[in-house]
């Protein structure tokens, strides 16, 4: 067996799959609001839930799409997560009716501050790894904590060795 690099177990993410699984998103999330079922606004996590997020508002037809914006990587390294921008305090209050969208929990450190400004917003996310899941709501897939998930908007097209062998 060859030693791999953790992010050599990857996960390819094409642009149709994460329409996809966004759009499922979405019908999970129908009619779940607090307000007659009805969100009030879409928040997304810059960077990686603003494609997830607009699809989202798209399907739900939720014209009200903010953002926040927290740091907690530098390329593949994960470090401590800080807030860079938040969202229109007028519309988020605590949180309540506002879907907050992210491709991706990994460890749950970016949600953590997020459920700590907005207690009561529903937190759903693309996919989530075993440690993050507990801070989610909603999720589509779930992926081992090990893999690496290449997202379209990371990847250029290119040769990729096979798993195992070259043969």
């Amino acid at each position: 067996m060859t030693n791999r690099l953790p992010h050599e177990k990857g996960f390819h993410i094409s642009w149709d799959q994460i329409h996809r699984d966004a759009r499922a998103l979405a019908w999970r999330l129908d009619g779940k609001g607090p307000d007659d079922g009805t969100w009030k606004a879409v928040v997304a996590i810059t960077r990686g839930g603003m494609a997830p997020a607009m699809i989202i508002a798209r399907e739900l037809d939720l014209r009200t799409v903010d953002t926040i914006s927290i740091k907690s990587y530098d390329h593949q390294r994960q470090s401590e997560a800080k807030v860079l921008k938040s969202p229109d305090p007028d519309i988020m209050g605590d949180g309540e009716g506002i879907l907050i969208i992210d491709d991706l929990v990994d460890t749950g450190n970016t949600l953590k501050i997020v459920k700590n400004l907005y207690p009561k917003a529903h937190i759903a996310t693309v996919y989530a790894k075993p440690k993050g899941k507990p801070m989610v709501d909603t999720y589509i897939t779930e992926v081992s904590q090990d893999t690496w998930i290449f997202f379209p908007w990371d990847m250029a097209l290119q040769y990729v060795e096979p798993y195992r062998g070259t043969d």
